[in-house]
């Protein structure tokens, strides 16, 4: 399949988001955690790479000596839904809260609303290493691009455009891209 690029953005041609990437300590101890905690399945990664890690949905790469490169990664932070983050949406927000309880974990919730008084429900906790995870319903506020210059039109049709289509004020790529992500974001699902 070729796509063609119609419009004149000069945005980069991405598709959507392939993977995050975290130092961890230990990865055994974080493949636990993302396999136990949020249900993450471990699948092969390349065997050219000479180094401990893992992939799991998001790739982690042990580094034992992390404290070294971050000491706030040495410090347990208290918990701030506005620190750095990686969210997952979730299809029960009280089932999270429930077993993350029965975990003995500790977690901070927060309430988002938005004008048209659609709500999200967030909770936040730390994985073994301090990287903060939010699990959220997020599906509730729906992704609308507010760049004035590009009109993103979700599209139920094959990504291959016509020639007889007018032309989008954004380019196909960056529809494409918008598309993916937002789908990303309503499907992720382990």
């Amino acid at each position: 399949m070729e796509i063609v690029e119609v419009g004149s953005c000069g945005a980069l041609p991405l598709l959507s988001l392939n993977h995050v990437s975290l130092l961890c300590r230990s990865v055994w101890d974080s493949m636990r955690f993302y396999e136990d905690v949020l249900g993450f399945v471990s699948i092969k990664r390349p065997s050219s790479f000479k180094f401990n890690g893992a992939w799991i949905g998001i790739h982690l790469i042990e580094n034992p000596n992390i404290d070294e490169f971050d000491a706030c990664m040495n410090e347990a932070r208290p918990i701030n839904p506005k620190d750095n983050h990686i969210s997952f949406q979730c299809t029960d927000v009280g089932l999270v809260k429930r077993r993350i309880e029965d975990m003995g974990m500790k977690y901070v919730t927060a309430l988002v609303e938005d004008d048209g008084g659609n709500k999200v429900e967030q909770v936040f906790f730390h994985d073994p290493d301090g990287y903060m995870i939010e699990l959220c319903n997020c599906e509730n506020i729906p992704i609308i691009p507010i760049i004035s210059s590009c009109s993103f039109k979700p599209r139920t049709h094959s990504f291959i455009k016509k020639a007889a289509s007018p032309p989008a004020k954004c380019g196909f790529m960056e529809n494409i891209m918008m598309e993916s992500l937002s789908m990303d974001m309503m499907n992720f699902s382990f």
